[in-house]
């Protein structure tokens, strides 16, 4: 008898486990369906251009790179055919790009991801006329960010961390360095902080007579190293590590620790002799941005001081080594990243984006240093600029007719503004390089993206991409409905909600709250997204997501409150939109849940341990729990270093506050995080228990901080269902 009861017990256990496997893989397929690159809405080519403004694509084989008529849509002739190259064949390409001159097309294959924008690959060179394919480097088998010189007789290019100049008439290579040391000094191409947080792969340029090339080089000998370990796995498994892990070790530097020493130099081609260029004005700790103006005696360099809340652009001449500061823009807080980002050098002047109205605007200045014009106004943030025509018609992208929104404007040289998209949505513009057309893509919360070829007055030549399909088969998901409310202190915060269809039979259902809330970002945006949002509404969750105070497109008045306190002012707000989420007719208020990615899952820590907090249920995906642990440049340019703002630093951490955790926690993280290192994991799983408070925990085996590849990303989200399920429901 008791066996019999035991067995019956062990089948319905089994049973049940059977079920519960069966669920999980099947949500895990689905969603699939919502975040894997397949669902994503068609998009058009990324096009290039010859010097005579024809357009240039890549097929969809990698195999040949095609001319395309642009007004009409139709391909012409093929500028490069893999079938037909001469001495060197291969099997395909990743991507190209083409000379100044039109006449030779550098192509690359088998690339390599270093970190998240860098990559390594083949590289070869391409004549057009004599059908010519050869290696960049016989060197080289790889190589980094290669550079054609503008008069494309050369190309430089980077590996093993030195720089070398491809010489095309002759076929030969010359070394511009030879100090390059892996974790010790890097020519030309920049360091991991540079490249994550100041957005830039090359740290060369060429001079306008292609006669002199400026780089950076950035010593790293003193940048505390940081290690991870790396496993077989079985997601493109490592047969290396298959009894034994590896590792894999770079320079990071956390807050309040050492930076690369970044130097700038300047190469003469004829001589093959390097000048040191000092910088001697004080303060200056980052070089983000160097960049030749109008003359080969102009080289635009922008720096930062450590605290990045003053930005001093320099003119050097690179043969004389003179230095002369042009531009000065100071913040009480920090120097947006767009400034330097989105530095612009014309032929006769520089248009900087700067916030010192309150707002950011467009300033157009000569290259002494003279403001010539305020390009734009107003009470609302320009968020992308694109460049001028020959006519000194400039066109932008702002955060208009709401905070919401991008549009597309024009200003021309009376000052005269026009909208060149639709009136509100999200627009975004690739233009030609005259500026005389671009590819205007639109969408909004509702409609997909529509890809139309339009002229510079923003009227329609042809409609490129409609995603007609895409959108009837998503025509009966649930949607993005917008609503205001007001947070504490009367401030007006914007935020979406989208509901389950038990929402609508008036049943009271569970609730997550979706975040990034990192500063200056914004989540509550009028444009298309399909994501595991779509698919919680339809398990019956209602998802809301509200950017609080900090967060972008408002001005710096409500970003610039976080400044020193990261965590605090967020907290506050999240805390309030849930209890306006719990307020609303259909939502459940006792069963309500919070989630975040890096900066997102940072808040849901905080929010989770913020007393009096109304969450059920806390999902953490790759979390800050310190701002120590984080990068010298993002931490410090929101909080200063740990010694200027020890109690700002404290208080920020979710480390600090972990003993306060008060509701459920799944945590998950990649091992191989670049960014944002597993031990802010650990390190936060190590407080729980020193104080013994129980959470879940799930690991993926060499992912990075994006956790994608081989279904991972769906794999994420079905986990975080499973635990909202089993604590919300």
């Amino acid at each position: 008898m008791k066996l019999s009861i035991i067995a019956a017990s062990a089948l319905i256990i089994f049973g049940g486990a059977v079920q519960a496997k069966a669920a999980r893989d099947a949500h895990v397929a689905a969603l699939e369906q919502y975040t894997a690159p397949h669902s994503r809405p068609a998009s058009v080519p990324d096009y290039s251009f010859l010097p005579d403004g024809t357009a240039l694509r890549l097929s969809a084989d990698g195999r040949t790179i095609v001319k395309v008529d642009l007004r009409s849509g139709k391909d012409g002739e093929v500028l490069l055919d893999l079938g037909h190259t001469r001495e060197t064949v291969i099997a395909d390409m990743d991507g190209f790009t083409v000379s100044p001159n039109g006449e030779q097309v550098l192509v690359w294959r088998n690339s390599k991801p270093i970190y998240r924008r860098s990559f390594e690959a083949s590289y070869y060179v391409y004549e057009v006329r004599s059908r010519l394919l050869r290696p960049l480097s016989q060197n080289h088998t790889t190589a980094q960010s290669p550079l054609f010189s503008p008069d494309s007789r050369m190309v430089a290019f980077v590996a093993g961390n030195n720089i070398y100049i491809k010489k095309l008439d002759y076929n030969t290579e010359v070394a511009v360095t030879t100090d390059g040391e892996r974790n010790r000094v890097i020519n030309g191409v920049p360091d991991w902080t540079y490249e994550e947080e100041f957005t830039t792969t090359c740290s060369m340029t060429w001079a306008p007579d292609a006669l002199t090339l400026s780089y950076l080089r950035y010593d790293e000998s003193d940048v505390p190293t940081y290690t991870f370990p790396l496993y077989e796995g079985s997601c493109d498994p490592r047969a290396e590590y298959a009894l034994y892990p590896g590792s894999y070790s770079y320079k990071y530097p956390v807050a309040g620790e050492r930076n690369s020493r970044v130097s700038l130099h300047s190469y003469d081609v004829e001589t093959r002799k390097i000048k040191d260029i000092a910088l001697d004005a004080p303060g200056i700790d980052y070089i983000p941005r160097i960049r030749y103006g109008d003359t080969p005696e102009r080289l635009v360099v922008a720096t930062l001081n450590r605290d990045q809340n003053r930005l001093e652009i320099f003119a050097v001449n690179p043969k004389s080594t003179v230095v002369k500061s042009i531009f000065v823009d100071e913040s009480k807080s920090w120097i947006i990243p767009e400034s330097y980002e989105q530095l612009h050098l014309g032929k006769n002047s520089m248009v900087v984006m700067s916030s010192k109205s309150g707002f950011t605007q467009l300033y157009e200045y000569a290259y002494t240093g003279a403001l010539l014009r305020t390009l734009t106004s107003g009470d609302a943030d320009v968020t992308a600029y694109y460049g001028a025509d020959a006519k000194g018609t400039h066109y932008y992208q702002v955060a208009a007719p709401t905070p919401m929104d991008r549009v597309v404007r024009s200003v021309d040289a009376k000052g005269a503004v026009r909208t060149i998209s639709a009136a509100e949505g999200t627009s975004d513009a690739a233009f030609t390089p005259a500026m005389d057309m671009a590819v205007m893509c639109t969408s909004s919360a509702v409609v997909p993206p529509v890809y139309t070829l339009v002229n510079a007055a923003g009227s329609k030549i042809r409609v490129m991409e409609d995603n007609a399909a895409y959108a009837a088969r998503c025509a009966s998901l649930p949607r993005k409905e917008f609503f205001k409310m007001t947070g504490p202190g009367g401030v007006e915060l914007n935020g979406y909600v989208i509901k389950p269809a038990e929402a609508a039979a008036g049943r009271k259902c569970p609730v997550v709250m979706s975040q990034y809330s990192g500063p200056g970002s914004q989540s509550v945006l009028n444009s298309w997204k399909l994501d595991w949002e779509q698919y919680f509404a339809q398990q019956g969750y209602v998802v809301v997501c509200v950017d609080g105070r900090g967060t972008g497109g408002r001005g710096r008045e409500f970003s610039d409150i976080v400044y020193k306190r990261l965590g605090y002012y967020e907290t506050i707000d999240q805390i309030a939109a849930a209890r306006y989420a719990a307020s609303l007719p259909y939502a459940d208020g006792a069963k309500i849940g919070i989630y975040g990615w890096s900066y997102g899952g940072y808040e849901a820590l905080m929010c989770a341990s913020a007393a009096g907090n109304p969450y059920a249920a806390a999902v953490a995906v790759a979390p800050v729990t310190d701002w120590r642990y984080y990068d010298t440049v993002y931490a410090e340019r929101y909080m200063l270093t740990p010694q200027q703002n020890a109690d700002g630093y404290r208080e920020s951490a979710p480390l600090t506050h972990a003993g306060k955790l008060s509701c459920p926690l799944l945590i998950m993280s990649g091992t191989a995080d670049d960014n944002v290192h597993m031990f802010n994991t650990m390190q936060y799983v190590s407080a729980l228990q020193c104080d013994g408070i129980l959470c879940d925990m799930f690991i993926f085996p060499n992912m990075n901080h994006s956790i994608n590849g081989c279904n991972a990303r769906a794999v994420v989200y079905a986990r975080m269902l499973e635990f909202f399920n089993s604590k919300l429901k």
